[in-house]
């Protein structure tokens, strides 16, 4: 397994991932999506297996300033969540183009 966890420092559901792989001594490498973001190319991916919509919080203070609700490809949400990585729902959670979106447990026992 290739684990990748994106996520923010602040946020309770990254801990619990980080939690979840370490409890089963999974190796993952950790990003942090405010102090390094995230490619157009590993946004694609996970969008491919998790839903561009998936990927958006809708509660965040940044989702009308960002102009995501204007968006109307998908092409125009990638280049949108790119730039504004505190809109993302976090965490993602990427086995291979097997992607996540939240604390998925029952998911990534499947990966095992």
């Amino acid at each position: 397994m290739n684990i990748q966890i994106f996520g923010k420092k602040k946020c309770f559901e990254t801990k619990k991932a980080e939690r979840f792989f370490k409890e089963r001594r999974i190796k993952f490498q950790k990003i942090d999506l405010i102090e390094k973001g995230i490619s157009p190319g590993e946004l694609k991916s996970v969008s491919q297996s998790a839903g561009v919509k998936n990927l958006i919080d809708e509660n965040s203070p940044y989702c009308q300033e960002s102009g995501i609700k204007d968006a109307q490809t998908t092409a125009e949400m990638h280049d949108v969540l790119v730039d504004y990585t505190e809109i993302l729902k976090t965490p993602i959670v990427r086995n291979g183009k097997k992607a996540t979106v939240g604390y998925m447990p029952e998911v990534w026992k499947t990966w095992e």
